[in-house]
């Protein structure tokens, strides 16, 4: 049994304008140990995802689909029982440390909590442990600043703090979003490497939403790309960054800086149109009317899944799982094209 399955996650939110489907239909399983990225331009529903995983959107948001952890379903969880999960069993990195973290406790406190309520530790045995988590994710002279708070570190170190508390309990999933956005380089491989570690020494599953897509080609094996809260092409992230084979997919890459581009002066390559607001996504494709290759059906006829291919599993059996297809969601087959430009950023 995975660890983690979802299956047609569907995020219906009320606008000023009126109710906007965020997320449609998203599926995917994640195995104990195994790694997924996120990625899609800003509002694709990517964030939405993550929350509706932790059971954190907002009251109004009407969710439907089915989240299961180790078999048990979370969308009908009793709040009591989520928070037994939340911080224990599953942890998040949230994008946003200023916010996430409480301004009226010290970060000692706030590292250390998690600790007493799930694991049982004393008052000395969970700030112990604190100290011992922020010395790991950087943070300087940690038993020294334990009482300190949020406000007297910086956007970077608060970051850090976030990421310590989230695995103060050796949490079964890790979800990270945008967990080294404010970080400089060296922290961020910092931070990475310690991800990778827990991942390895501990089966953790995580599951990362970046916008570098050096990040993900680094750090995880299996890759959701989204638009307009579709996921529009899945798959190992070896074949997708290999083939890009969605319209969307392939005006994502092309947009990222190049290092060895030939004119550094030259505009970088954009996707057509604009993001359509939530309310005026297309009935069918969301991509519809952005991409170069939009018929009259792509309007109204939503895609579904078009495998290309299915990995052969390689390794041990127990590890066959994790070699997801690679599919697109496409009407068209004249639109999925191989790009003769390399994979690697």
């Amino acid at each position: 049994m995975a660890l983690l399955e979802v299956s047609n996650l569907t995020i219906n939110l009320q606008t000023h304008r009126g109710r906007a489907q965020a997320v449609r239909d998203v599926s995917f399983t994640l195995e104990r140990g195994a790694t997924l990225g996120l990625i899609g331009e800003s509002g694709c529903g990517k964030s939405l995802t993550a929350l509706a995983l932790m059971s954190l959107l907002p009251d109004h948001a009407q969710v439907d689909g089915s989240i299961r952890l180790d078999g048990q379903e979370l969308l009908d969880m009793s709040e009591r029982k989520l928070c037994a999960l939340r911080g224990n069993r599953m942890a998040m990195v949230f994008q946003e440390p200023m916010s996430a973290l409480n301004p009226l406790h010290s970060i000692g406190r706030q590292v250390a909590d998690p600790l007493r309520l799930h694991l049982g530790l004393s008052r000395s045995q969970a700030r112990s442990r604190a100290i011992e988590l922020l010395e790991r994710v950087g943070i300087a002279q940690a038993a020294q600043r334990l009482d300190d708070y949020p406000h007297q570190f910086s956007g970077g170190q608060r970051q850090r703090i976030m990421i310590a508390m989230a695995l103060a309990c050796g949490p079964d999933l890790l979800v990270a979003d945008e967990p080294t956005t404010a970080l400089d380089v060296t922290v961020q491989q910092r931070i990475l490497d310690l991800l990778q570690e827990l991942v390895a020494e501990h089966s953790m599953a995580l599951v990362l939403i970046s916008h570098d897509l050096g990040v993900i080609a680094q750090n995880v094996e299996q890759l959701l790309v989204m638009y307009g809260g579709t996921v529009v092409e899945s798959g190992m992230t070896e074949a997708v960054f290999a083939q890009r084979s969605h319209p969307y997919t392939r005006g994502l890459f092309a947009a990222r800086p190049q290092l060895n581009a030939g004119n550094a002066d030259a505009p970088l390559p954009t996707i057509a149109g604009t993001v359509p607001e939530l309310v005026d996504l297309p009935a069918g494709c969301p991509f519809a009317g952005r991409c170069s290759f939009t018929q009259s059906n792509c309007y109204t006829e939503r895609p579904q899944p078009r495998m290309l291919n299915i990995p052969s599993p390689a390794g041990p059996a127990s590890l066959a799982s994790w070699r997801q297809p690679h599919q697109v969601r496409c009407l068209h087959i004249q639109a999925l094209k191989t790009p003769t430009e390399g994979a690697s950023l």
